[in-house]
């Protein structure tokens, strides 16, 4: 006898930050709403339209998932967040304004070798977002990506 499938689903990106206090203001900042505000300075929600973006101490979060908390990486960590856009314009725009709201920019917007458009910034503990345009990828006005078929 098989299982069900489970419907798959992505729901919440967890980061781990060294500062709750200082990564929640900088999430509120880039204009992201927080939700289920009684869980207080422990966890932070962000609504990003589709998904979640959760903010949890750098040393629980290891220890949630049963690693190691040390040595934390400086350089790449496998994964990249994204805020896509719907032109090029935007993302200057985005990137100007997270550098305004003390990101740092990691990679200035050049274009792609795919006909794209990105560049990207790192929050407050280097977590590296890429903002783009890309073909073929909309953004509606529900602020979900919409990809063809």
């Amino acid at each position: 006898m098989s299982l069900p499938k489970p419907v798959a689903r992505f729901t919440v990106v967890t980061l781990g930050v060294s500062d709750m206090r200082r990564s929640i203001a900088f999430y509120e900042s880039l204009g992201f709403e927080r939700k289920l505000r009684a869980t207080g300075e422990e966890v932070a929600f962000f609504d990003t339209g589709a998904t979640v973006v959760a903010l949890y101490s750098w040393e629980k979060l290891a220890l949630d998932a049963g690693l190691p908390a040390q040595p934390q990486p400086a350089g790449f960590r496998g994964i990249t967040l994204a805020w896509n856009c719907r032109s090029e314009s935007e993302v200057d725009e985005v990137l100007t304004f997270a550098v305004a709201q003390g990101a740092r920019l990691q990679k200035p917007a050049h274009r792609t070798d795919y006909g794209g458009y990105s560049g990207y910034f790192a929050d407050p503990d280097g977590h590296p977002w890429e903002v783009v345009v890309a073909p073929g990828i909309e953004v509606g006005d529900d602020r979900r990506v919409h990809l063809p078929e």
